[in-house]
């Protein structure tokens, strides 16, 4: 079986990946990126991007409020995006963003799906912590501008922070967040899997519509739940800013749930999918 994988990757088999050969993991800890203006660069393109989706995202949950409000008499009840264009908004940006960062700082725009990346040796331990940073100070300055322009409907309707549902207990919304990241992230991992890109040249450009979909689909089943995390920025950009004592007590559970499905689908597709264990065994058997 290990000489059957070894051939299908140096060879590509019946998909013509010919003499493909993984690329080597990105070190650990690789303290000259910092020394480097690609590094800085690509902080400022996540910080921006994850500002853009917040802003549009956010504004979006609370227009539909603002539209469907029973309160409000004449009220459309069917009025506004409803819950289908609120899931479209947080996947529509996500491909739009996706496909404007790739190229610069590869489209995460979530810190779960750098840690996912980070576990597969993806980017340093420095990138990764840029990269987180940079997205929670991003989601707080498109929240923040959220609050600064819609400051009459802002406080009224959440503030667009993330919380569990009533009737729902914390292991169902941790769970429904652990799925959810698995599935952006594994769909990340599959969109942009570099052996994918070498035998199928068409797939880096439309590897931000697939992850853009799991986004939307994702929302779909998940809001009623939690009003989807699947992104620690978003939940914690909306909750410092909306500053509730309900958005803080539910927090961990955007934070524990993302990171616990981004390892999972990292393991997923790195040991089991693209048998990473087996090459490894096979690699020290012949060595042996």
């Amino acid at each position: 079986m290990t000489k059957d994988v070894e051939v299908a990757e140096h060879h590509g088999g019946e998909y013509g990946a010919k003499d493909y050969h993984d690329p080597p993991p990105a070190p650990f800890f690789d303290a000259e990126e910092l020394t480097k203006w690609s590094f800085y660069r690509a902080l400022i393109a996540e910080f921006v991007a994850t500002l853009l989706f917040l802003y549009v995202t956010v504004l979006t949950v609370i227009g539909y409020k603002s539209q469907t409000d029973p309160t409000i008499p004449d009220v459309d009840q069917c009025g506004g995006v409803g819950i289908l264009g609120i899931a479209w908004a947080f996947g529509g940006m996500i491909f739009i963003l996706v496909y404007c960062t790739a190229g610069i700082s590869g489209g995460h725009i979530n810190p779960a799906v750098t840690f996912g990346l980070f576990v597969a040796r993806k980017v340093s331990l420095i990138r990764a912590l840029g990269y987180m940073i940079a997205q929670c100070l991003g989601a707080i300055c498109g929240v923040g501008l959220v609050k600064a322009f819609q400051s009459s409907y802002y406080n009224r309707y959440g503030g667009g922070a993330n919380t569990l549902a009533d009737g729902y207990n914390k292991g169902t919304g941790l769970g429904a967040e652990i799925i959810g990241t698995f599935v952006l992230v594994y769909t990340v991992f599959s969109a942009t899997d570099p052996k994918r890109s070498a035998r199928d040249s068409h797939v880096p450009v439309l590897a931000p519509l697939p992850i853009g979909f799991a986004v939307f689909m994702v929302h779909l089943a998940t809001i009623p739940i939690t009003g989807t995390g699947i992104n620690p920025a978003r939940s914690f950009g909306a909750a410092v800013i909306f500053n509730n004592d309900k958005a803080w007590d539910d927090q961990w559970i955007f934070w524990v749930g993302p990171f616990i499905g981004a390892f999972a689908a990292a393991l997923y597709h790195q040991f089991v999918l693209r048998a990473a264990a087996i090459k490894a065994l096979g690699s020290f058997r012949s060595n042996t």
